[in-house]
């Protein structure tokens, strides 16, 4: 991997975020990033429309679930002739603040770490930004890990970074909520070298499709633990 200008791809899972997905793809430091692939998960709203018109590839994974949209968008890039380096992945709900990517793919380019996590718990956060049922399941699931594995996170952010043969050694299997405590506990595991840093954190644009509904906080809340305990 070339230090001073690696091929860094972006991946976007998108379920009806056609208010913020624009705003995403316009901070994403265009310099720095090869390709953004926003992958749409059935969307019934414009996300596709707009996601192209800012100069993303779209991709359409009809089947529902977080980690299948992530895993569709996995799927493209490794068909590709020139790998990426580095995989970024980053919410479509303008939570996270796109621009912080440099500083997200700095720990792997300059200490070789393999998997940098964006810590919303270490950064600044916007009041209201996360609710509380979040706020304690991402206390728990982080100190279930440490409990469990030995290893020392602080946040489940969807804003992280890792290196791509990192990722394909990983070999990600879960398709909806779990998806980023699993590639966490995987990382755990393979005794990689894992680092976080603050990210800011703002209210996403619409309300979020896990922990916006008291369904969707308690089958995310279950996967996320059962994803925790499978993998011993």
């Amino acid at each position: 991997m070339s230090k001073t200008h690696p091929v860094i791809d972006v991946i976007i899972p998108a379920f009806n975020e056609e208010k913020s997905i624009g705003k995403v793809l316009e901070d994403i430091p265009k310099a720095w990033v090869r390709e953004v692939i926003v992958s749409d998960n059935n969307s019934r709203d414009n996300t596709a429309s707009i996601a192209k018109a800012k100069g993303a590839t779209v991709l359409f994974q009809k089947e529902k679930g977080y980690g299948n949209a992530c895993l569709k968008a996995i799927q493209y890039i490794s068909s590709k002739t020139n790998l990426p380096d580095i995989v970024v992945f980053i919410d479509g709900d303008y939570s996270d603040y796109p621009e912080e990517l440099p500083l997200l793919v700095q720990p792997i380019l300059v200490h070789d770490c393999d998997l940098v996590i964006g810590s919303r718990a270490l950064g600044q956060m916007e009041k209201g930004a996360m609710l509380p049922q979040q706020i304690f399941g991402n206390w728990l699931a982080t100190g279930l890990i440490r409990l469990l594995y030995n290893h020392h996170f602080t946040d489940l952010g969807p804003f992280r970074a890792i290196r791509y043969d990192v990722l394909m050694a990983m070999n990600m299997q879960d398709k909806d909520f779990g998806w980023t405590v699993e590639m966490q506990v995987r990382a755990a595991k393979m005794k990689l070298k894992t680092t976080e840093i603050p990210v800011r954190y703002r209210r996403r644009i619409g309300q979020s499709k896990v922990s916006g509904t008291l369904r969707g906080t308690i089958l995310a809340g279950h996967k996320i633990l059962w994803t925790i305990f499978k993998l011993i």
